[in-house]
This record gives C-alpha cells, structure tokens and sequence, in this order.
C-alpha cells in the first residue's frame, strides 16, 4: 500500500495515529501527576485504551514519554498566546495568559518527581521552555505597552518571574485560586496612570 504524503514529501500521520499520541499524552499527564516517578507505563497505556505496543511505537522510551509530555503542555501554552491575543483585548489577553501559565506551573509542580528522574536531568527542557515562556509573554507584554494600557517599563522576564513565584505560593489545596487572585493584583500594578480600566 502506497503512503499518503504531504505536499512537501512527509508521511502524513494517520488520523487514528495522532488521536492515539494525544491521548497517550493526556494520560501520562494525568498518571505522572498522580504516581510520580513510580507511574508504569502499562498503567498510562491501559488510561489512554491503547495497548502497550501502541505506546512504544509513539515513545520508544519512558524518558521520551515524559518529555514529550512536557514539551506538549509547554507548546500549548506559548501556541496560547496568539490565541488569546486574536480574541482579547491587550491586557485581558496578557491576564488571561498569566492564568494559564499558573495551571502550566501546577502541572510541572505534579510532575516534578517523573521529570528528575530523566536521565541527565530536565535543565535542557526546562531552558527550552523558558525560552519560548518570554516570546510569548514579550509578544502580549508588547501589544500592551503599545495599547497605552500598561507601564512601557515592564521587562518581560521580570514578568514572568513574577508569576512564577506567585505560582509557588504554597502546597495547600487552593493555591492556584490564590495564586490567580495575585495575577490580577499584578495586572493591576501594571496598569498606566492614565489607563482606568480593570
């Protein structure tokens, strides 16, 4: 049987292929999350319905499961920028944003113990991820400034920063309602002198 390819000569992937990768994906979020590094892989196969084999054939290894995980909630966020930039105003989009990035934190912080157990270490991914973090978060900070709505001053990494400690704000059980609450009191604090909207 001959492949379907592209137009620039890739093997296109097949439908019910990428289904599968999506929900292997969603369910090694969801297991690592909820076992850690003990989590098996026979265990997030069975919570994507696929069979073993399916796994392996999309993440030859547990370390590329994990950070193909990881990478995926990473790509979705800095893809979520454009997004709301589209459907928002400036700073809503920039809020609505920082929002998001707090349940990013909450989904490393859960997988804090799968990503140390990469071989090497996860600083590679972590680097990479930053990285595009302070595009997006400069491309929203950008149009913001521009928009006459926040102070030009604002560095975008201090932003993020700034965001990610309020995302540490502790290991209680409503830390990321309290951590969003902090985002608006940051949004606020951005706010021009001149800008009277909230």
């Amino acid at each position: 049987m001959v492949e379907k390819r592209d137009p620039s000569g890739e093997r296109k992937i097949r439908a019910d292929a990428a289904r599968n990768r999506q929900s292997l994906l969603a369910a090694a979020k969801w297991v690592f999350a909820e076992k850690g590094s003990d989590a098996s892989l026979d265990e997030i196969a069975r919570a994507a319905d696929v069979g073993i084999g399916t796994l392996y054939r999309h993440f030859p290894t547990r370390d590329a499961l994990i950070e193909a995980v990881y990478r995926h909630e990473t790509q979705n966020l800095a893809d979520a920028a454009a997004r709301l930039a589209d459907e928002h105003p400036p700073v809503e989009a920039l809020r609505a944003w920082m929002k998001l990035f707090v349940d990013h934190m909450a989904t490393k912080q859960m997988m804090a113990e799968a990503l140390d157990a990469l071989v090497g270490g996860a600083s590679d991914l972590y680097a990479a991820s930053t990285h595009q973090m302070k595009d997006a978060i400069g491309m929203l900070i950008n149009r913001a400034v521009a928009d006459g709505s926040i102070d030009p001053e604002i560095a975008p990494f201090d932003l993020l920063r700034a965001v990610a400690g309020v995302a540490y704000v502790g290991a209680e059980s409503n830390w990321q309602e309290s951590a969003n609450r902090l985002v608006d009191i940051l949004i606020a604090g951005l706010r021009t002198s001149g800008d009277n909207r909230r």
